[in-house]
């Protein structure tokens, strides 16, 4: 095969392993099935409100952003649980910062949602 073949192969391979990946998480982990349930609410909430295209692209990108931010915390607890199953001093201050950014994430995206609707009730 050439170049060409096996790049387009890999990335068929990879879109699946991403996929896979995509669907463990929210069909098994509960902090990702608590924010896509969050996140249909919050979608629901900006059709009955008619937010704009401003504040869709703004709402759309915090729910990115948490759902990313709370996937990759969840990959980094996961990988320093194989590692050092054991309770560890470290492994748990690696794991306590991954979920603080995770916070971060959600407090600007508590942000961006109060930016966007406490107007709408004002």
């Amino acid at each position: 095969m050439n170049t060409e073949s096996n790049f387009i192969l890999n990335r068929i391979k990879a879109f699946k392993y991403a996929a896979k990946g995509f669907w463990i998480l929210i069909t098994s982990e509960k902090s990702i099935i608590a924010q896509v349930i969050i996140a249909i609410i919050v979608v629901i909430v900006g059709f009955i409100m008619n937010i704009s295209a401003t504040e869709w692209m703004f709402q759309l990108f915090a729910i990115a952003l948490i759902l990313v931010a709370e996937s990759l915390n969840t990959g980094i607890e996961k990988l320093a649980d194989f590692v050092h199953p054991d309770h560890h001093k470290e492994i748990g201050r690696i794991k306590d910062i991954s979920a603080g950014a995770a916070f971060f994430a959600a407090i600007f995206a508590v942000i961006i949602g109060l930016i966007i609707y406490i107007p709408k009730f004002i």
